[in-house]
This record gives structure tokens, C-alpha cells and sequence, in this order.
């Protein structure tokens, strides 16, 4: 490897504005008006009583879809507040917005390039099912426990639980990391331009290379007779 990976995306942009309270907006669902009003996160409404909300990308974040197994070695990379998600056998990390057109460069720059990995990121014009937020945030929804590390140094076996919710077994997405309202959350994402750096932001250098490293593996472990 020699250089850095360019960052051609501005990552700093400035956060868009919080929606006003308006609970008229959003008819009977508590979870909407929880991402759009507490959150600030731009959603796109069910389109029928069984379909799940889902989240814009590419505005606030991009997400980075990895293998579950995979994605647990990269958590003790992210800041405590940095959210995560679970969908059945995938791990959604919420990563800075514009994270999608620098993967695969950022890719090649670690020489991951060449191979094929389980991992994909998905940014501007892509959607994530909304998780179901944890109580005690939204009345009238069953609890979902966090998955949060309580403080720093703690064991990252503790952030996956060993036997996932039912729903996550079946589908839906749950917050393993929730997001925390009244925190902006970009401060908390990774992204290429904490490269070397000091800062608060996590490394998304770090989180990548730590991903790519264990989806190579389990492929290996899946070809082997």
C-alpha cells in the first residue's frame, strides 16, 4: 500500500434540519415520528400496513451491509455511540454519507480489490429497513434490548448477543447499536477522513480492513472441503 485513498466526497457537511413536531404528520405511527422528529432521519413511509418503514441513505449516512460474524470484529473500531444494526445474518454499520463512492477505492488502496468479499455499501438513492427503535423511546412497542457497550474496553462478545431476537431471525431489522436522540449522529460515524487521525470520528479505514479480513476468511472456511 503507498499513499492515502482520496476523499472525494465532503464528509462534514452541514447535518440537515430536524423536521417540526408534528404529530399529524405521521397519522398513528410512533416509529416515523420517532427518526423524522427525535432523530432528524428523512424516511420513506410503509406503503402498506405489512411493508416496514425504511430509511433514506446518502443524506445523513451511507450503510456498510457486512456478514454478522464479520461485522463483530469491527465493532471494537467504532465510537460508543456509533449505531449498528441487525437484519437476520447482516450487520448494517452506519457509516459517513458518501462512504459508498469511496469503498471501492478504498478497497484496491488496501489490495482487498482483487477479491470477492461478502461486503457491500449502500449510499444516495438506497434504503435501509428501519429498525425498530428501543424502549423505552416509543410508547407502546415491545422492549428491544441494546446491545450498547456500557463503557470503553468493554468485551465485544457483549455487544452481539448469542441467541438474536426473534424478529431478527425472521427478518426485521433491531438496533444492536441504537442511535441516541439528541446526538448528532455523524460525529459518531466511521469515515475516511479520521485516517490517522486523533479525533472522536472512528476510522473507516479500520472498520473496512477488519471486515474485508474476516469475510475472506469465512469464504475460505465455506470452500474448504
Amino acid at each position: 500500500m503507498s499513499g492515502h485513498p482520496s476523499l472525494a466526497t465532503d464528509l462534514t457537511a452541514v447535518p440537515l434540519p430536524r423536521r417540526p413536531l408534528d404529530p399529524a404528520a405521521f397519522g398513528d405511527d410512533p416509529v416515523r415520528r420517532w427518526y423524522e422528529n427525535e432523530l432528524g432521519w428523512p424516511t420513506v413511509p410503509a406503503s402498506t400496513a405489512e411493508s416496514p418503514l425504511r430509511l433514506r441513505l446518502g443524506l445523513r449516512f451511507d450503510v456498510l451491509d457486512v456478514p454478522a460474524e464479520a461485522g463483530r470484529a469491527a465493532l471494537r473500531h467504532l465510537a460508543g455511540t456509533s449505531p449498528v444494526a441487525m437484519r437476520g445474518d447482516r450487520m448494517g454499520f452506519l457509516v459517513a454519507a458518501g462512504s459508498t463512492e469511496e469503498l471501492p477505492g478504498l478497497l484496491d488502496w488496501l489490495e482487498w480489490g482483487t477479491l470477492v468479499l461478502d461486503l457491500r455499501a449502500i449510499g444516495t438513492g438506497g434504503v435501509m429497513q428501519a429498525p425498530r427503535p428501543p424502549e423505552p423511546t416509543v410508547s407502546g412497542l415491545g422492549e428491544v434490548p441494546s446491545g450498547r457497550p456500557s463503557g470503553p474496553g468493554e468485551d465485544e462478545s457483549l455487544t452481539l448477543p448469542a441467541r438474536p431476537e426473534p424478529c431478527a431471525l425472521q427478518g426485521a431489522a433491531v438496533w444492536l447499536r441504537p442511535p441516541e436522540p439528541g446526538c448528532e449522529v455523524e460525529a459518531s460515524l466511521p469515515t475516511l477522513s479520521a485516517l490517522g487521525g486523533d479525533g472522536g470520528a472512528p476510522d473507516l479505514v479500520r472498520v473496512v480492513n477488519t471486515v474485508a479480513t474476516h469475510c475472506h476468511r469465512l469464504r475460505l472456511r465455506r470452500t474448504r472441503p
